[in-house]
C-alpha cells in the first residue's frame, strides 16, 4: 500500500508545508507525475557505507558490479561535489543533526536535535539497522527502533568474543577492546549470533526489512536510516562474492586507476579540470608475485564487501516496491568518508575473508579508491571528505540528471524539514539546541540552482579545512595549504605562498568557527 497520510493529518501539517516552501505533488519538468502521492510527506531512506572510496561503485567509475545502486544514479540525481566530514563519529553527528559536530557534541549531539526526533514532529515512524558510533542509542534520540553496532567497527560475522562451534575465534582488532552492540534498548557487550550465517550486512538489511513488513498497514510515513558497516574493516565476506572478484586486479593498483579516471571522464564524473594526482604507494611492478596475489585477494575481499551491500540494497527495494511505496519514497545514498589507509592487521598468518581474520586493505588499494584525489579518511583533503552522493525521488528528481553544485551532509536534515514541515525541537533532554545550520538540497532536487553555503568547514583532530566559493584552505597539522578548487579540484597546486592574505582571511575564519566548539 502507498503510505499517504489521512485527511486529519495533512490538515494537521498543512501550516508547517506552507513554511516549508514545498508545494506538494507539484513534479520537475519531466519526470513522471503520481497523483496519489503526497510528496510533503515522502517515505525517507538514507543508506550509508562505511569507508567506501569515491570510485569504487559503478555509477562513479569503479569496477564493483553495484546494479541496484546503479539504477538509484540513472534514474536520479548524481552529485559530483558533495562532502562528508572524513571520518565516522563526526559525520554520522553531522548528517544526523544538521549542525558541526563539534558545535553540538561530537560524541553525544548533546546540543543538537536528531533526524529521528526531527521528523517525529511531523508524524514519521523512524527505524535505524547498522552503525550508530555515537555514546546515547537510537532509542534514546528519536528512533523507535534499531538493531545494529553501538561502535565503530566489529568482526561481519561474529561480533562477539565465543567462537561458535565449527569455527576458530573472531578475528579482533584488539584483544582488550568489546565491542558494542544494541537490540532496540539493550545493550550487549560482545554480541555472538548463533546462527553460522550470520553477517552484519545481511542481518542489517533482513532487520529493516522485517520492521517495514510490521508497520506496513500503518497510516503514516517512516524514516530508514541504514548505516552500514561495510566495507570498513576487518576485511570479511562469504566465499562466492570474494570469488567474482579474485584474479580481477592483478593488474595493479596504477592501472586501475588509470581506468577508473577514464570512465569518470567519460561518465562526466570529473571534467578535463582533473589531474590523476601521484600514487601514494609503491608501484604495483616492484611488489613480487605473491605480494601481488596477496593485494589481488585484498581487494577481492573489499570489492565483495560493497558487492554484498548492492545485493542486500536489491533486497530492500524489492520489498519497498512490493508494500506499493517506491514511487513516494526519496532514497539517499553516499559514504561516511573517504577509502582508509590504516594498518590494523592482527592477524598476519590468515588471510582476509574468514571470521577468524582481522585484516585491511592497504594504502595502494585505498589511493585506487579515492581516484583520483589526494589523501584518505581522517585527512580533509578531497580524498577523505568527498563522497558519492545519490539522490531518488520518482515525480520529483528527473532521471539520469547530474549537479556540479557544492552539498554536504549538514544540508539532510534541513532538507527533510523543508520538504516534511517537520520541526526542529528547540530542547532536547534539557539542552538547548543550536541552530541547525545546514541548507535544504531540495531546490536541486527540483532541478534548480541553489543557494550556497558561504563556507563549509571540517574538523578532526589535526586535521582543518575551510570552503568558501573555489577557494579551500586546509591544514594537517601544521602550516595551512590554499587550493582553488575550479581550475584544481585534485589539490595539486598549493597556493598559499601567492596568496599569503587570503590563506591567512580563510586560516583566521576557520580558528573562529573552531571557538564556537563544544567545552573549548
Amino acid at each position: 500500500m502507498n503510505r499517504i497520510s489521512s485527511c486529519a493529518l495533512r490538515v494537521m501539517f498543512s501550516a508547517a508545508f506552507v513554511i516549508g516552501g514545498f508545494a506538494s505533488g507539484v513534479p520537475v519538468a519531466g519526470a513522471p507525475a503520481n497523483s496519489q502521492a503526497d510528496r510533503t510527506r515522502p517515505n525517507i531512506i538514507v543508506i550509508m557505507v562505511d569507508d567506501m572510496g569515491y570510485s569504487d561503485i559503478g555509477c562513479y567509475g569503479g569496477e564493483v558490479q553495484t546494479p541496484n545502486i546503479d539504477m538509484l544514479a540513472n534514474e536520479g540525481l548524481r552529485f559530483t561535489q558533495f562532502y562528508n566530514t572524513a571520518k565516522c563519529h563526526t559525520t554520522r553527528a553531522e548528517l544526523l543533526t544538521g549542525n558541526y559536530a563539534y558545535q553540538i557534541g561530537d560524541h553525544d549531539m548533546a546540543y543538537g536535535a536528531t533526524i529521528g526526533e526531527v521528523l517525529k514532529t511531523a508524524g514519521y515512524r523512524t527505524l535505524i539497522a547498522g552503525k550508530w558510533h555515537q555514546d546515547p542509542l537510537p532509542t534514546t534520540r528519536g528512533f523507535d527502533r534499531y538493531f545494529g553496532l553501538a561502535d565503530g567497527c566489529s568482526n561481519f560475522f561474529n561480533p562477539g568474543l565465543k567462537p561458535r562451534a565449527g569455527e576458530g575465534a573472531p578475528g579482533r582488532k584488539g584483544q582488550t577492546r568489546v565491542r558494542r552492540w544494541a537490540i532496540e534498548d539493550k545493550v550487549i557487550m560482545g554480541y555472538t549470533n548463533p546462527d553460522p550465517k550470520f553477517y552484519t550486512t545481511d542481518a542489517f538489511t533482513t532487520y529493516a526489512i522485517e520492521r517495514l513488513e510490521e508497520y506496513q498497514d500503518e497510516d503514516q510515513p517512516y524514516l530508514l536510516y541504514l548505516p552500514y558497516t561495510a566495507p570498513h574493516y576487518p576485511l570479511h565476506a562469504w566465499p562466492a562474492d570474494i570469488a567474482k572478484y579474485r584474479g580481477k586486479h592483478k593488474v595493479g593498483w596504477d592501472v586501475i586507476r588509470k581506468q577508473r579516471f577514464e570512465r569518470m571522464q567519460e561518465m562526466g564524473i570529473i571534467g578535463p579540470q582533473h589531474k590523476l594526482t601521484p600514487r601514494a604507494s609503491k608501484a604495483w611492478d616492484e611488489l613480487s608475485t605473491k605480494q601481488q596475489d596477496e593485494e589481488d585477494l585484498k581487494m577481492a575481499v573489499y570489492c565483495a564487501m560493497i558487492d554484498r551491500v548492492d545485493q542486500n540494497l536489491g533486497r530492500l527495494f524489492n520489498k519497498v516496491k512490493e508494500l506499493g511505496d517506491w514511487d513516494n519514497t526519496l532514497i539517499l545514498f553516499l559514504s561516511d568518508n573517504g577509502a582508509c589507509p590504516e594498518q590494523p592487521n592482527t592477524t598476519p598468518n590468515i588471510p582476509p575473508g574468514p571470521v577468524e581474520s582481522y585484516r585491511t586493505v592497504s594504502v595502494g588499494w585505498a589511493n585506487a579508491s579515492n581516484t583520483p584525489f589526494r589523501k584518505f579518511k581522517s585527512t580533509d583533503y578531497e580524498g577523505g571528505t568527498h563522497t558519492p552522493f545519490i539522490a531518488h525521488w520518482p515525480g520529483v528528481i528527473k532521471p539520469g540528471a547530474m549537479t556540479g553544485q557544492v552539498g554536504h551532509i549538514i544540508d539532510i536534515s534541513a532538507t527533510f524539514v523543508d520538504i516534511t514541515g517537520a520541526e526542529y525541537p528547540p530542547q532536547i533532554h534539557g539542552k538547548k539546541t543550536k541552530p541547525p545550520v545546514g541548507i535544504s538540497l531540495l531546490p536541486i532536487f527540483q532541478g534548480k540552482q541553489r543557494k550556497p553555503h558561504q563556507e563549509i568547514y571540517w574538523r578532526f583532530k589535526k586535521a582543518n579545512a575551510v570552503r568558501q566559493g573555489d577557494l579551500k584552505v586546509i591544514r594537517a597539522g601544521k602550516s595551512w595549504e590554499l587550493y582553488d578548487l575550479k581550475v584544481d579540484p585534485t589539490e595539486m597546486n598549493n597556493l598559499a605562498s601567492d596568496r599569503p592574505k587570503k590563506t591567512s582571511e580563510l586560516a583566521e575564519m576557520w580558528e573562529i568557527w573552531n571557538a564556537d566548539s563544544v567545552g573549548e
